[in-house]
């Protein structure tokens, strides 16, 4: 067998270069490059071997390593999980910093490869800089860390132990069912060694992604549950856009006549203003598509792991003799609810059901009322665009005016803060690929670097990074990526002055805001002086993007008219009321109230607390 001598480093590189996927007859590299960020713990090993390979294997400079890994995530998700980045560290707070990217990456199911630097497996050095020490083993280090969020973890001692861990991290890394962060933690000494690799260990390797179908058993009896029920109600996940099965959903929505309510991560299966289209669903969801929810006799959740907001803490289906369908391709997400389980592809599985259900539909009452609930809510969605709050504007008119003068093409993309209740209820689809939410782990700090994914994904495509000023300042730099790699981001930053959402629920159990707004410390020994001057343009200014300050409605509307003709990246900087929020339509979360206080609204919010929590149930 013919021998190729490389260090593990360069195998390594070499071996990702030659790994593809295929589904449905399409072939791409499965890999788009790496990140990294340099330090003692790579730079000699994947360092030298990036550099080695540039001219194939593209590297890209980060400013974060938290940031990177949200990039690769966003980027992954906006390619339907068929291709994605490696992600390299150094050993110590480099790798530690790539923790908070990785659960994202796996809470959201979405594949990405961490290559984090660490110590020394010949020990010699030991203790080495960075090096956490244990009593207890000598073969522990902070890389440790990432295996409880990780759907894979390795580390590799020897060189020739890549030949057996690869193909392992790659068989997870494309498997719709277990994908997420694969961690393979690399000690520095042995990144450099040198083995003779096999040759074939770097031949091209395809990776079918299959279309798995179901039980025939238990889809027949799906077919059967489906054709008695009276009230049926689609919950549509993310699912249904990774196995690119919006086309087949709106085939069986149009056949059958079932309403459709959409997840964070589901929204824009259908659009907007399709008839039988409810919109958003939960905690952050429509009055329709609660109210229907409260009544309705049989959930089919297609791609959905139903989340407490999707479910709104167990309270959102109140009927006594509710059944749940889920289809999903992750037998963990199919059994929930003690749901009869279509384990399989989305897109098959529609396809399979619609055919067995010819000629079954709901009743014309049931889809007029549906009908009408869209017509509804599209109204109070108008209203919300137009409110004309002021002096200052309401976050829902900026939503408004983003989606109004954006393409039916373009992204808008969010993460964290009250910001994406708002748009999950506001934004209107116009495009399957066009809403863009990590509301998994509703990561701060995520819309910045996860835009960068994005555009990198479809650079065809305008992407509007909506960021509070909060998650902003947690998570700017990768702006200067962005001016680095000549990408073109939107970056819509409200200035709220704190943390507004946590500052609503703060209001919402009684302790009316405490610890959420950017202000100044008095004498009385609170942080509730004056606002503090941050002045977010000069900080995006110094960064390298284009600035612009929109004060109100028109010259917001002015800004996102003249940044359709900037070439580089932008910053529109616009300050909101915090008070005037997007209200809660039909539903509820479940937030713990201090059982005893002192304070009389903390009494309040239990008692009604209370009240709420005997609405949650199990499905049993």
């Amino acid at each position: 067998m013919a021998k190729k001598r490389l260090t593990m480093a360069q195998a390594l590189i070499l071996f990702l270069q030659n790994q593809y996927v295929e589904r449905d007859g399409q072939q791409q590299p499965f890999f788009a490059g790496c990140w990294g960020i340099f330090g003692h713990g790579n730079v000699a090993g994947i360092g030298q071997a990036l550099q080695q390979y540039a001219n194939t294997f593209r590297y890209y400079q980060a400013r974060n390593e938290q940031a990177m890994v949200h990039t690769s995530a966003a980027y992954a998700k906006m390619k339907n999980r068929l291709q994605t980045f490696a992600c390299t560290s150094s050993i110590g707070p480099g790798a530690t910093n790539m923790i908070t990217g990785a659960a994202a990456a796996t809470v959201n199911r979405l594949p990405v490869l961490l290559l984090p630097g660490d110590i020394f497996a010949e020990r010699i050095q030991a203790p080495v800089l960075q090096q956490l020490e244990s009593e207890h083993s000598q073969d522990v280090s902070v890389n440790d860390c990432f295996r409880p969020v990780s759907r894979y973890w390795d580390r590799i001692n020897r060189p020739e132990q890549l030949i057996t861990s690869l193909p392992e991290a790659m068989r997870v890394l494309t498997s719709p069912a277990e994908t997420g962060a694969v961690t393979l933690s690399l000690p520095q000494d042995i990144q450099a060694h040198a083995f003779d690799y096999p040759e074939t260990f770097f031949e091209k390797r395809v990776w079918h992604i299959s279309r798995n179908r179901p039980d025939k058993e238990l889809l027949n009896r799906a077919i059967e549950w489906i054709r008695v029920s009276k009230q049926p109600l689609i919950v549509a996940g993310g699912g249904v856009h990774y196995s690119e099965a919006t086309e087949a959903l709106r085939a069986f929505v149009e056949q059958t006549g079932i309403p459709v309510g959409e997840t964070q991560a589901g929204k824009g299966a259908l659009p907007y203003n399709y008839p039988l289209n409810l919109g958003a669903i939960g905690v952050t969801g429509t009055h329709g598509a609660n109210a229907l929810a409260r009544e309705t006799d049989l959930v089919i959740g297609i791609g959905t792991r139903y989340s407490d907001f999707t479910v709104a803490s167990k309270t959102a289906f109140q009927n006594s003799n509710v059944h749940f369908i889920n289809i999903n391709v992750a037998e963990i997400d199919a059994y929930k609810h003690n749901a009869l389980p279509l384990v399989g592809d989305a897109r098959a599985t529609l396809k399979e059901l619609g055919e067995a259900l010819a000629g079954y539909h709901t009743s014309e009452d049931y889809q007029a009322r549906a009908r009408q609930y869209n017509a509804e809510w599209d109204a109070e969605v108008e209203r919300i665009y137009n409110l004309e709050h002021g002096p200052l504007i309401s976050q829902g008119e900026v939503i408004g005016a983003v989606n109004t003068l954006s393409n039916p093409e373009d992204v808008v993309l969010c993460a964290a803060g009250s910001m994406p209740g708002d748009l999950h209820k506001l934004w209107r689809t116009r495009n399957p690929k066009g809403y863009h939410l990590e509301y998994g782990f509703s990561t701060m700090g995520y819309e910045i670097a996860g835009g960068l994914g994005v555009k990198m994904a479809a650079p065809e495509r305008d992407v509007y990074v909506m960021v509070g000023d909060a998650s902003y300042l947690m998570m700017s730099s990768e702006i200067v990526t962005a001016i680095q790699e000549g990408i073109k981001l939107i970056i819509v930053l409200v200035d709220n002055h704190g943390y507004a959402s946590i500052g609503g629920l703060s209001k919402a159990v009684g302790s009316d805001g405490f610890g959420t707004k950017y202000r100044y410390r008095t004498d009385s020994g609170q942080l509730d002086g004056e606002v503090l001057p941050i002045d977010y343009t000069a900080n995006a200014a110094s960064l390298g993007a284009h600035v612009i300050r929109a004060a109100n409605r028109d010259e917001l509307a002015n800004a996102l008219t003249q940044v359709k003709n900037i070439e580089r990246t932008v910053c529109i900087v616009v300050e909101t009321d915090r008070r005037q929020r997007v209200g809660s339509y039909e539903s509820w979360w479940d937030v713990a109230v201090a059982e005893v206080s002192e304070n009389p609204d903390v009494e309040r919010a239990r008692r009604e607390f209370e009240v709420s929590k005997q609405k949650e149930r199990y499905f049993l």
